[in-house]
């Protein structure tokens, strides 16, 4: 555990202490080369693409090709472009049985990495969730298990951390997405060993930035970000506005891609997993991990253009 610690310190140490905690202005490899960008699980140095996919509401439909054929079309072309990130929960209706289904018609579990959430009281109830889910998705094993919304949180952890020593699950995590929460989660996060985090955080929605993120960051927590367009209203707004001719600079080509690469800027952010049953969308959004990113000048300057003080 002092190792541990020791190299979190370390890498706190050369990270740097700026509340922003940004990357650098120098392009990486991906960067140069288009290919999507990544970045690394701290628990275990797993790099992950750094744009995902949500699930909330566009993959709760029925079983009619009708309803599934869009949908197979966005994880097909999720998994084309460089995706493995997708997460889901048992209170996202049909979600997980039409992710199930689809990436196993798909034959693309093996290059995924498959999210979703234990969303009840009790430890039975817990177990038979996870169970639940686990056939859903026709796995035997899940890259990451969350706590929904902190709900039961001690009696959950304890299940799930059993999983992992069992070889069932292969990380830990908790969720939530709303503010008011955030106190709570910030003493979750300092007093138990998780490997991530998952919260909302947006370009009007910048509450994660106080606190949330930096702790992440000094405790080796990997984020992902739900509500990264915060609300309907935001792309209402942006839409009737043309797109900045110095979003450019970052390699930026919709508005889409402007909240979103944002988000990535800042490097406490793992994965950003918008959700959509739309794949120009699904590709839209897959832009935002390739290319340049904005300096912490330049994110200012996207704040300011967006939602001004």
């Amino acid at each position: 555990m002092r190792e541990r610690r020791t190299r979190r310190e370390a890498t706190r140490l050369i990270a740097g202490t700026s509340a922003a905690l940004l990357l650098p202005p120098v392009m990486t490899f991906a960067q140069k080369t288009g290919a999507l960008l990544t970045r690394p699980i701290p628990s275990s140095g797993e790099k992950l693409p750094v744009v995902g996919l949500g699930t909330w509401k566009t993959f709760d439909v029925g079983d009619s090709p009708n309803e599934r054929a869009p949908l197979k079309e966005v994880l097909n072309r999720f998994s084309q472009l460089g995706g493995k990130v997708i997460d889901s929960s048992p209170m996202y209706g049909r979600a997980e049985s039409v992710v199930g289904a689809l990436t196993t018609e798909l034959r693309l579990r093996d290059s995924l990495f498959l999210a979703t959430k234990v969303w009840t009281t009790g430890r039975r109830a817990g177990i038979d969730s996870m169970d639940e889910s686990l056939l859903r998705l026709q796995t035997k094993r899940l890259d990451l298990m969350q706590v929904h919304n902190l709900v039961d949180l001690d009696t959950q952890l304890a299940t799930i951390r059993a999983w992992k020593e069992q070889g069932r699950i292969r990380y830990l995590g908790i969720t939530h997405y709303v503010d008011s929460a955030f106190p709570e989660v910030e003493k979750i996060l300092r007093r138990e060993p998780l490997d991530f985090l998952q919260i909302n955080y947006s370009i009007i929605d910048r509450a994660a930035d106080e606190r949330l993120l930096p702790l992440a960051r000094d405790r080796g927590v990997a984020v992902l970000i739900n509500r990264p367009f915060a609300s309907g209203d935001l792309f209402a707004r942006l839409r009737a506005r043309p797109l900045p001719e110095w979003a450019a600079e970052f390699d930026c080509k919709s508005w889409a891609q402007f909240v979103l690469k944002w988000i990535l800027a800042n490097a406490s952010v793992t994965c950003v997993i918008p959700a959509t049953s739309n794949a120009r969308h699904l590709e839209d959004n897959m832009g935002a991990g390739r290319g340049r990113l904005p300096d912490e000048k330049t994110r200012q300057r996207m704040v300011q253009l967006v939602a001004p003080a």
